[in-house]
């Protein structure tokens, strides 16, 4: 794909949503950090249920810690692998207590030595919290960079790279909010929605979904 495509792949999204943001609600950087742990295979509609109870207990390392493993797992229990999760984050807390003084890293290294933090988290901690232009790579940013043409990764690191590479830093801040929510409404899995992507002219795909095959 051309720069000129990419670039104006880029405008239309900006134009079509200035700023956005993460779907998973928090109101602290320690609350967003539970929440993107809690979300790794999981819908942020499901975090988001058990979350705005939980968060209403317990909103900071000190006060999730208290509340202990066993608790914890009882109230994120709809979300998929809550019991590896409630380990994780319990973990995590005491670690923020001991190591970080109750705050939530703001590099990378740090970020990655809590548990159930992988590169995919730090970079989503980095980007929204501190403004950093990183490009966390899931599902829908996997699936929608190589489908239209942004990318041709075999793995998701492969895949944040070349985004890295090719997408404009104008747009690196909110490249992959773009991109999720592109996947998330847009261009999904089984059927992409393309008779109404505000992209389908500059997108790459072989494939695309015609009007009868979408109803």
């Amino acid at each position: 794909m051309t720069p000129k495509k990419i670039r104006e792949i880029f405008l239309r999204f900006r134009k079509a949503n200035p700023y956005p943001t993460t779907e998973l609600v928090y109101h602290s950087h320690f609350e967003l950090l539970i929440a993107v742990i809690l979300s790794a295979q999981a819908t942020d509609k499901s975090v988001n249920k058990a979350t705005i109870v939980l968060f209403k207990k317990a909103n900071t390392p000190e006060k999730l810690l208290k509340l202990g493993e066993d608790r914890l797992r009882d109230s994120i229990k709809n979300i998929g692998l809550y019991r590896a999760k409630a380990k994780n984050v319990i973990a995590t807390c005491r670690l923020l207590i001991e190591k970080f003084h109750s705050r939530v890293p703001d590099n990378r290294e740090e970020l990655e030595s809590l548990p159930g933090v992988g590169r995919k988290t730090a970079n989503v901690i980095l980007n929204t919290c501190f403004k950093q232009p990183t490009i966390a790579v899931d599902t829908h940013i996997f699936r929608v960079a190589n489908r239209i043409g942004l990318s041709n990764g075999k793995t998701p690191l492969a895949v944040e790279k070349q985004l890295e590479k090719v997408i404009p830093d104008e747009f690196k801040l909110y490249a992959h909010h773009w991109l999720i929510l592109h996947g998330r409404y847009v261009c999904v899995a089984r059927k992409p929605h393309c008779p109404e992507c505000i992209i389908r002219d500059l997108c790459e795909y072989k494939f695309k979904t015609k009007p009868t095959e979408e109803a």
